[in-house]
């Protein structure tokens, strides 16, 4: 924590993840930035923050710690976002199956 602060651990189900401080999961705000980067390609680096924060409702400073913590541990943060995709699409299959089976 003396090495990024505003960022804090939080323990849960997964073990221990790094979250921002009054905020969300790094992991959450790195996917936000992976995806605005995807959309929105042509974008500097402080517009792309801008967006990010103006999209997520977290404040520029916390999205520069996310990024910051990501650039030291991007395979850590990755990984929690990997496991975050994997449930949706574990969580979406599920639902198409009940849907498919209520269908008929």
């Amino acid at each position: 924590m003396a090495e990024h602060p505003g960022v804090i651990f939080r323990s849960g189900p997964t073990g221990r993840r790094a979250g921002l401080a009054g905020g969300p999961d790094v992991w959450e705000v790195i996917r936000a930035v992976k995806s605005a980067r995807v959309a929105e390609p042509g974008l500097n680096s402080d517009d792309l923050v801008n967006l990010v924060s103006n999209n997520t409702g977290v404040a520029l400073r916390l999205v520069d710690t996310a990024v910051r913590y990501w650039a030291a541990y991007p395979s850590e943060v990755d990984a929690e976002i990997a496991v975050a995709d994997a449930a949706e699409e574990a969580a979406e299959q599920s639902w198409l199956r009940e849907r498919e089976l209520l269908a008929g």
